[in-house]
């Protein structure tokens, strides 16, 4: 058994050890081909990796059993935890090894002996701070339904709320919010966790701290998560939403960062969102992620876009409730004054917070219906250091992307601020105060996703040939080499992490770090 098999062999002896597994989990374990076929492939439908088996969990001992057992053996097979699969490279995804689907976890009763909820939400304030303890395979949408029904919501979000709280909470969780209040990985308590060698434990900055502090950006490295206690706040009603364009890319970007320079969690007059995008020679000017423009302004944006090649566009939102309402507007006049976006190209919206929040399902809607949602997406997100955020619309945005002209995905851009990252947590980001994120959004036909793949390359290429210190947000690297460059200083501690919480290497090795 110690030996060490060929990959088909291989497959076959983990399928032995499953067998002998199931008399302990039950038929929650499956090999059948529409398990495996679903197991195999994810959101970025570029990868493609076939699991032995899938794990469908009616409880967090079925996990920890799962994970015990596979250390008990001379050959451990890996073992992937996996949300609702919205990654793009294969992260989640687990090689002749087993699939961890958490959203099963939804539709089971609590049963680990501790009495830990994981399908309900235990809602409680503790020093005039709200929290819910939110079960890992939960959709934030459903976080946010349950939180709003006791007049709460969550303080952090990510753009698109159909992703598991497990899941963005192993990368970072980031969205026009994260200025002010953070990435989501800021805004947790406590969690539970079931580590690489099946131990359950709860953590926090208190207690556990390293295997906390581990987790959270930890890109499933050190365990999985199962219960998350995360902040939440009173909740308000309605959003004052505004978008403004922009021709010059140095005004755009000193006027985001005028807004986000307020950003106090208890600063009434901060905003509360912002997020910039690009308008590029694409058609119309709304896409799949937010329908905002009026058709009836399509032609003078269109115009534009054609004269300037890119149009930038400045996104912000104010929230209010009957409280507020009368001041709301003020606020915003006074948050907008001096701000030096084209005269005549300022749009607003005054929309029900939820359907601010749950913006992005309505062209996810559209998508599938026309058959363009389950297509290839080669993303590229990345973290830019403000000092050179210049020099990469320079050299990527009017350089590269225009010169391809194959880009008509969303692209975003917009800063944050780095002192709303807590650093002991494993996520990284750039070094300077300010940093901006960028996102590449692309999807393609199945034949076409290589050219834009080959594009983010050129972007990588380029920034490294300059010296731009960028850092990957749901990071890909084919070689350690370029993880260990990616974590940085952090690398030493996520190697000790790893082999203090999962010594034998078992958890995600889709991610491609410890594992070829």
């Amino acid at each position: 058994m110690g030996e060490k098999f060929p990959t088909p062999t291989l497959l076959i002896v983990i399928f032995f050890i499953l067998s002998r597994l199931i008399s302990t989990i039950g038929y929650s374990l499956r090999d059948d081909p529409e398990s495996i076929r679903l197991a195999s492939s994810d959101y970025g439908h570029i990868l493609r990796e076939n699991p032995a088996a899938v794990l469908y969990p009616t409880s967090i001992d079925e996990i920890s059993s799962l994970i015990k057992f596979s250390n008990l053996i001379s050959t451990p097979f890996s073992i992937a935890a996996r949300g609702h699969g919205h990654s793009t490279m294969g992260q989640a995804m687990a090689p002749n090894g087993v699939v961890v689907d958490m959203m099963s976890l939804k539709n089971h009763l609590p049963s680990h002996a501790s009495g830990i909820i994981v399908n309900t939400f235990n809602l409680s304030v503790n020093n005039n701070n709200y929290y819910a303890d939110v079960g890992g395979g939960q959709l934030w949408i459903d976080v946010l339904h349950a939180t709003l029904e006791h007049g709460l919501a969550p303080v952090a979000w990510t753009d698109y709320l159909y992703l598991t709280v497990g899941g963005t909470l192993s990368n970072a969780g980031i969205s026009g919010s994260a200025f002010r209040f953070g990435p989501q990985i800021s805004n947790v308590y406590e969690m539970d966790v079931v580590t690489g060698q099946g131990d359950f434990v709860t953590c926090s900055p208190q207690n556990n701290s390293d295997l906390f502090f581990g987790v959270l950006g930890g890109l499933g490295q050190f365990g999985i998560i199962t219960r998350a206690r995360i902040a939440l706040e009173p909740a308000p009603k309605r959003v004052k939403w505004v978008r403004m364009l922009y021709n010059d890319f140095s005004a755009y970007a000193r006027d985001q960062e005028r807004l986000i320079s307020v950003n106090g969690r208890k600063q009434s007059n901060a905003l509360d969102y912002l997020e910039g995008s690009l308008l590029i020679n694409q058609g119309s000017p709304n896409n799949w992620r937010s329908s905002f423009f009026p058709q009836s302004t399509y032609s003078r944006i269109i115009s534009l876009v054609t004269k300037h090649g890119i149009i930038y566009s400045l996104e912000v939102a104010k929230y209010y409730d009957q409280h507020t309402e009368t001041a709301v507007d003020k606020e915003l006049e006074l948050l907008l004054k001096g701000l030096s976006f084209l005269p005549g190209f300022v749009f607003e919206k005054d929309v029900a917070y939820v359907e601010f929040l749950n913006r992005v399902k309505s062209g996810e809607e559209k998508l599938q219906s026309q058959g363009q949602w389950d297509v290839p997406h080669p993303w590229l997100n990345l973290f830019v250091p403000k000092s050179r955020i210049s020099d990469f619309d320079a050299g990527v945005l009017k350089g590269i992307v225009l010169k391809r002209n194959i880009t008509t995905a969303p692209v975003l851009l917009y800063p944050m601020n780095r002192t709303k990252w807590d650093d002991r947590m494993s996520a990284v980001v750039p070094k300077e105060e300010v940093f901006y994120t960028v996102g590449f959004l692309h999807s393609s036909g199945f034949d076409e996703w290589e050219a834009l793949e080959e594009q983010n390359k050129e972007i990588l290429k380029f920034c490294a040939s300059v010296g731009i210190e960028i850092k990957q947000y749901l990071p890909y690297y084919e070689t350690q080499q370029g993880w260990m460059n990616h974590f940085g200083s952090k690398w030493k501690t996520f190697q000790k992490r790893k082999a203090l919480f999962d010594p034998k290497k078992i958890l995600s090795p889709g991610q491609r770090i410890f594992n070829k």
